[in-house]
């Protein structure tokens, strides 16, 4: 694999941070340089989406045939990486990055022709029904029931941690349409209007006090089965295709470099002294280390998508990038947390960009803040990557997949 930028790669590099540079405004560029976590604020995100989608760029990962691009691998990490540079906030993942690909993959014309342009304007906003109380990285076990009752199914049980729900106007769901055969059988993947009598969000608060995330309740809610994405009963394939999506689909490299390079100059302006910082104990050996860890996850990656571009399932590699992204993601926020000192400890989500509400939490009238901005963000990342090593499936799960569809364990 040849890693040297040609000189149209070079080209179309400078193209898209030109274009970027033109389109962000300061708000949305704020959203995504101050935000909290992997979801930046909600309405910076979405008038962002409607720019990039302006330009033909919301989803350039998508099928050519749908809106996509038919870019080389080095074009599309190229274009996530000037993104990175830029400050650009990312797109919520649950409708462009996730069910958009099943609903190509698995979906009828009809569905692809209503959902996907809609997915891409904003106007369709999906949320995701997978985990429940009882059924979290042990997914197969989920009981939210769906009965049949002549065109429609009715709905009963809940879903946990969904995150913007309490924005989304639709969510995808996987339901229990019999209880027959193993516990993968008998699942499907199916689509809900959020608008629908019986379903009920109640916001979650989550360690940084933020209500990203939510429950959802099903009480006899109606669904038409037209809105079932495959077969009835063979959703669990459907449903690990997605998957590949959440865990690997997107590169993390481009994002963590960008954070790991901010760390080192916060470092060297809190250091003193005339040493370099490398010299200041083994904070600058524990940041070189996460460097190089960055530089083999974006081999990783390329070679992912090199696969990818060539028509290749992903498959379990798309665990091991999830591991390494996440890990990383946190470890990142450990280093900034340590270089933050005092003003760390300080909860001040004021000054930043949140991803959604934070209840009950009252500004400073005169707008004061510990220390500066990053110093500001740097524990709420912190709280928020905590869960990076448990969604789409926990990281002890994706080892166990590892183990057995790679090494055969």
């Amino acid at each position: 694999m040849n890693l040297d930028w040609s000189p149209e790669d070079k080209a179309f590099a400078a193209d898209h941070a030109a274009l970027l540079e033109r389109e962000l405004t300061e708000d949305i560029r704020d959203a995504g340089r101050h935000a909290t976590s992997v979801y930046p604020d909600h309405e910076a995100s979405m008038a962002w989406q409607l720019k990039l989608n302006a330009a033909g760029l919301a989803a350039p990962h998508w099928p050519v045939e749908h809106g996509g691009k038919e870019w080389s691998v080095a074009q599309h990490y190229l274009y996530a990486n000037e993104k990175a540079k830029a400050g650009a906030p990312s797109l919520s993942p649950m409708g462009i990055h996730m069910v958009a690909h099943v609903i190509a993959a698995f979906g009828t014309p009809e569905q692809k022709d209503y959902f996907l342009p809609r997915i891409l304007t904003g106007e369709v906003f999906f949320c995701q029904g997978y985990s429940e109380p009882n059924a979290g990285s042990d997914l197969a076990a989920l009981q939210m029931s769906a009965i049949s009752d002549g065109e429609d199914f009715i709905l009963n049980g809940s879903k946990i941690w969904t995150t913007h729900a309490q924005e989304a106007n639709w969510i995808f769901c996987l339901v229990r349409t019999s209880s027959e055969g193993r516990k993968q059988q008998g699942i499907t993947f199916i689509l809900v209007p959020m608008d629908r009598d019986g379903i009920t969000v109640r916001p979650l608060t989550m360690l940084s006090g933020e209500t990203v995330q939510n429950q959802v309740f099903f009480d006899d809610a109606r669904v038409a089965k037209a809105n079932v994405i495959g077969e009835v009963d063979e959703g669990w394939r459907v449903a690990k295709y997605l998957l590949e999506f959440e865990r690997g689909g997107s590169a993390y490299s481009a994002g963590l470099r960008i954070r790991a390079q901010a760390i080192e100059k916060h470092a060297l302006a809190q250091m003193r002294g005339d040493r370099p910082y490398h010299e200041h104990g083994d904070f600058a050996q524990r940041l070189a280390r996460a460097m190089i860890r960055i530089d083999v996850l974006e081999v990783l990656e390329l070679k992912l998508l090199s696969s990818a571009g060539r028509g290749q399932s992903v498959g379990a590699m798309s665990s091991l990038m999830k591991i390494m992204g996440t890990e990383l993601a946190q470890h990142l926020t450990e280093l900034a947390l340590e270089i933050a000192g005092p003003s760390g400890s300080v909860f001040q989500p004021h000054p930043t960009r949140p991803g959604a509400d934070i209840p009950d939490y009252q500004a400073p009238e005169d707008g004061y803040v510990s220390g500066e901005t990053w110093q500001a963000i740097a524990p709420l990342q912190y709280l928020n990557e905590r869960a990076g090593s448990i969604y789409a499936g926990s990281n002890e799960v994706q080892r166990n997949i590892l183990a057995k569809a790679v090494l055969g364990l």
